[in-house]
């Protein structure tokens, strides 16, 4: 089931504190975002924040449900939690769980750094030819 224009007008108004925010269709739901980075969706009526490793916890603990699909006979989990139920209620309350989702869509868009790698060795030097006397 599509979420209804208003629901998605809501979730809209909800993250408008924290930039620019839009919503695009999406495999039958909508994908939110924040000044072009990608933050949320949106699933049968329900909207999920972008949650990794540093935010999850937080997530969890406040009793939010992942996002879970099906495919292919498969439940597959995306990291993307449910909003907290008193967050849904006013952009005030929405604002910390957004920017946890605004941060975890900037540390996934940050470059990963190279390996450092180990310094070459020098090739041996070709011994000089002395000049005949």
């Amino acid at each position: 089931m599509a979420a209804t224009p208003e629901f998605v007008s809501h979730c809209l108004e909800l993250l408008a504190p924290l930039g620019t925010a839009r919503s695009r269709r999406m495999f039958g739901g909508h994908g939110l975002y924040v000044d072009d980075l990608f933050i949320a969706l949106i699933a049968s009526e329900r909207l999920y924040l972008k949650a990794d490793a540093a935010s999850r916890p937080r997530f969890e603990a406040a009793g939010c449900e992942p996002f879970v699909y099906d495919a292919k006979g498969k439940r597959m989990t995306m990291g993307y939690f449910s909003a907290p139920e008193d967050a849904m209620e006013s952009p005030a309350l929405m604002q910390p769980w957004a920017r946890l989702a605004l941060e975890a869509a900037l540390r996934a868009r940050a470059p990963s750094r190279p390996a450092v790698q180990a310094p070459r060795p020098k090739p041996p030097a070709k011994p000089r030819a002395r000049p005949k006397p």
